[in-house]
């Protein structure tokens, strides 16, 4: 059965391959993007998902087209690295900001929908660095380890009425991010994967689409690690 399906930052890296796996299920499938174009075969929405309105605007065109969200994923972030000694304020507010209130803020306006529904699967896209911490990602790693309450507090909230929410945690991962790493560091974090190579952002899909389908309804609050055992302890 085609679902309406929503996810934040699907037009490159992580988001797109999670875009066009549901997609080749059958399902409709709705992308936010900020700048450039949307991928072909989705319906693309320009949304800044710290804006309350826009995201407010989002979800009714998505309505409109495809009918109320039944999953949605949570996926757009941003990277603002720093020690914490030379951290700005506004470093660690828009990194917050975005990957963690306003994960909140899809959840709370995809609810609507689902309450009335009673079913719906939320998926937020955290990161190992949220569970283990970094070396100059501070803000990165309180807003990703923050995901990991949210989804938890929303699965004890909602689960009598069908709704699961789960966080996928990727490692290293080959995207445009990875690729802007000079080839010495590359090889530390390596190093520290005992597969010895960075995920594929199909390896994230994968694992998301598996979540958004029936053999996993059974499975709420839970931390999924796709990361090569980069995390595992943690």
């Amino acid at each position: 059965m085609s679902r309406s399906v929503f996810i934040t930052g699907g037009n490159r890296g992580i988001g797109l391959a999670i875009a066009r796996s549901m997609a080749a299920d059958g399902d409709k499938v709705a992308v936010t993007y900020r700048s450039g174009e949307p991928p072909a075969g989705v319906l693309g929405v320009q949304c800044d998902i710290t804006d309350p309105e826009q995201v407010e605007a989002a979800f009714r065109q998505i309505e409109e087209a495809h009918g109320p969200v039944e999953v949605l994923v949570a996926n757009a972030g941003i990277t603002r690295d720093a020690l914490l000694m030379r951290m700005s304020e506004d470093d660690f507010g828009e990194v917050v900001s975005t990957n963690l209130t306003a994960a909140y803020r899809l959840a709370k306006r995809a609810t609507r929908g689902m309450l009335r529904a009673r079913k719906g699967r939320m998926i937020f896209i955290g990161s190992t660095v949220g569970l283990r911490g970094e070396t100059g990602q501070a803000n990165y790693a309180a807003a990703k380890a923050g995901l990991v309450g949210l989804a938890r507090s929303i699965a004890r909230e909602l689960g009598s009425r069908g709704i699961t929410a789960n966080v996928v945690t990727p490692g290293l991962t080959e995207t445009d991010m990875t690729a802007a790493l000079s080839q010495e560091r590359l090889d530390a974090m390596l190093q520290e994967i005992p597969l010895r190579k960075a995920a594929r952002p199909e390896d994230i899909a994968a694992v998301v689409r598996w979540l958004a389908g029936e053999d996993a309804s059974y499975i709420t609050g839970a931390v999924i690690p796709v990361d090569g055992g980069a995390g595992m302890g943690h």
